[in-house]
């Protein structure tokens, strides 16, 4: 499927790339963006995962991810074609959101209802969820602006929510099954 014999072509030397379809567009164009701040959130997991245990079973479910995070940015580098039958081309599919929800209900059964807010921190593990968590609000945020101007599968935004659900709930988990979360107290430095 990918085969690369250069890593450097000098094709975007003027600012712009190729997007799956062979179009040209600006680097800053919307979908260029929001596909980056995938591979971004792609990069804050691989960090995440050097923080987890060697033995941790969530490094397997964030090794899944990673590789659903690849398939997001292929389904948003290529515009759907309006003549495009199913199958034609890689998209999110509803199956992967709902294995998202899957982990976060299994992760959820050991941990307390939170009846603060929570700040971001705790373990070193847990601080990286939550960085995950907000580059991955911002990729939905990018997707989300991208579907305004241009057709995108929806299932792209259904699973970038789910999964900015599961870092919080994995963030929590990591911090002693939300022992060591550090609530947020209202009003605290008046």
């Amino acid at each position: 499927m990918v085969f690369l014999s250069r890593i450097y072509t000098k094709s975007g030397d003027a600012g712009e790339t190729a997007l799956g379809n062979g179009t040209r567009v600006p680097k800053d164009h919307p979908r260029v963006v929001a596909y980056g701040s995938v591979d971004e959130l792609n990069a804050v997991l691989g960090l995440l995962v050097q923080h987890l245990p060697g033995d941790s079973p969530h490094r397997t479910l964030l090794s899944g991810i990673q590789n659903d995070l690849f398939d997001v940015g292929a389904d948003l580098c290529l515009p759907p074609a309006a003549d495009e039958a199913a199958g034609q081309a890689l998209r999110v599919q509803p199956e992967q959101a709902q294995r998202l929800e899957q982990a976060i209900d299994r992760l959820i059964e050991g941990l307390q209802p939170l009846r603060s807010f929570i700040l971001p921190g705790g373990s070193a593990a847990a601080a990286w969820c939550h960085l995950a968590r907000t580059v991955c609000r911002r990729a939905e945020r990018d997707v989300v602006t991208l579907a305004r101007q241009e057709s995108v599968n929806p299932q792209v935004v259904i699973y970038l929510n789910r999964l900015s659900d599961l870092l919080f709930v994995l963030a929590r988990v990591c911090n002693d099954g939300g022992a060591s979360d550090i609530l947020w107290v209202p009003g605290k430095n008046r």
